[in-house]
């Protein structure tokens, strides 16, 4: 059989491609767990001939690593002759830190104003704005965690609107975590939800009421293998926002759909060791996915350097 072609590009945490002549280890793996490249100073952009076995093994995974920043991969990648495949994946430095250049108060002013009004309802403009530089200075990986949310949330289609148009009101009073946040929103999301998993862009979350204290329901996104959104309703804490009684809501993301990508990609492992997400990863991975799938790019407003 013919080779098939699997073209590897490498990003940092700025979005931008690694200069050709960086020194990468890059390892791709086929479909039966056999190394197929494991090897040192490869380019930010490399192809690699691979075995076609017209068959599952076809299913590549991709790692890829360097001195001094966080490994990261992707699966799986069918290949064939017929159809040469790219990956993007970025890696992050070990010892970056989040850059909100792009996410000040004045730039969320001035951006998507379902934005604005989640940051500044129920309060006056100088307590909203207070909160937010709060967090952005005193825990930078909360406010990480909320971009990655509203981003990926403003990217999903339900039969109408996003789930971000149905947000109407943070809730500060509970602590804005690295894996999630509360908020109100308009109970017409549960029904768009609902319709969604109907046409199998969501699933009903099996058990989540022993994760999510007090929760009545729960779907995730099936959309990508990895970093998909996962939507929990609170349906019995309401509070009336301009005339509409909303329900409390906890969106979070989640690193993988099935165990074997973790056990080959090795870069999550929250669900051993019990802590908590990283907004880190989740941006990698929602960037890896989405760059995949051909999507709308997953710009957060702040980069990680």
């Amino acid at each position: 059989m013919p080779d098939s072609q699997l073209r590897v590009r490498i990003f940092d945490g700025t979005r931008q491609r690694f200069p050709t002549n960086t020194p990468l280890l890059i390892t791709v793996i086929d479909g039966q767990g056999k190394v197929i490249y494991d090897r040192k100073e490869e380019p930010s952009d490399a192809t690699f001939p691979v075995p076609f076995y017209d068959n599952l093994f076809d299913n590549y995974s991709v790692v890829a690593f360097r001195d001094g920043y966080e490994q990261a991969g992707f699966m799986p990648v069918h290949c064939t002759p017929t159809t040469p495949q790219t990956v993007d994946i970025m890696l992050l430095p070990k010892n970056g830190t989040y850059n909100f250049a792009s996410a000040r108060w004045a730039n969320v002013q001035a951006g998507d104003p379902r934005i604005a009004a989640l940051l500044t309802s129920g309060a006056d403009a100088a307590t909203a704005e207070r909160r937010y530089g709060d967090l952005m200075e005193q825990r930078p990986a909360a406010l990480a965690c909320f971009w990655n949310l509203i981003t990926a949330m403003s990217g999903i289609s339900l039969p109408q609107g996003t789930p971000l148009d149905y947000f109407r009101e943070m809730i500060w009073d509970e602590t804005l975590a690295q894996d999630r946040f509360f908020a109100y929103a308009d109970p017409a999301l549960y029904e768009e939800v609902k319709l969604a998993a109907i046409q199998k862009e969501f699933e009903r979350e099996p058990g989540f009421a022993i994760f999510h204290k007090g929760a009545t329901d729960s779907y995730k996104q099936i959309q990508f293998g990895e970093a998909n959104v996962q939507l929990t309703f609170h349906a019995n804490d309401t509070k009336l926002i301009n005339g509409v009684q909303c329900i409390k809501m906890e969106p979070d993301i989640d690193y993988y759909k099935d165990l074997l990508a973790h056990g080959i990609l090795e870069v999550a492992v929250n669900g051993l060791t019990h802590t908590l997400s990283n907004p880190r990863q989740a941006y990698v991975l929602r960037w890896i996915a989405g760059r995949h799938a051909g999507v709308p790019a997953f710009n957060p407003p702040y980069t990680i350097a």
